[in-house]
């Protein structure tokens, strides 16, 4: 299972291509085929890079909840696969993002990549700032949402 963490800005050239971090390069797993997906997020202006196999996995919940059948969730199924693109990383550890994934995020010379478990935000820096809750706010969030929860193992 893929696990991301930490964050790095990196600068994206004229032709809207990135270099891969090493810093998340070494937290890929060991069969990882060079193949992402990128989508944008459904709640905030920025992009979300899962592997391969991560998006595998997202795919496969999708389909055991949704009927394809049902116009509401085909309605969803539609915008949700629509604003996504597969990339590959290229003999020089770069990826290419289209220019419309850019354009839905607001990023054109800097990308902030931050590690979020089974995936890695993208987020141009300045959008980034603006949507960053404070310490105050993250431990009150924590407190709502882990302070009922026996963390303890059984």
């Amino acid at each position: 299972m893929q696990n991301f963490i930490g964050h790095i800005t990196v600068k994206l050239d004229s032709k809207g291509r990135f270099t891969f971090p090493a810093t998340f390069k070494k937290q890929l797993d060991t069969d990882f085929d060079n193949e992402f997906i990128v989508k944008k997020d459904i709640y905030e202006t920025c992009l979300i890079l899962y592997t391969k196999q991560s998006w595998q996995q997202i795919v496969n919940e999708l389909q055991k909840k949704l009927n394809p059948y049902n116009r509401q969730h085909n309605m969803f199924l539609r915008k949700f696969f629509m604003e996504t693109a597969q990339l590959s990383l290229d003999n020089n550890n770069r990826l290419l993002l289209p220019k419309q994934m850019l354009d839905l995020a607001q990023i054109d010379k800097e990308i902030l990549l931050i590690g979020a478990g089974n995936k890695i935000e993208l987020w141009n820096p300045a959008v980034f700032e603006q949507n960053i809750i404070s310490d105050e706010q993250f431990t009150q969030i924590a407190q709502t949402i882990l302070g009922t929860q026996n963390l303890e193992n059984d």
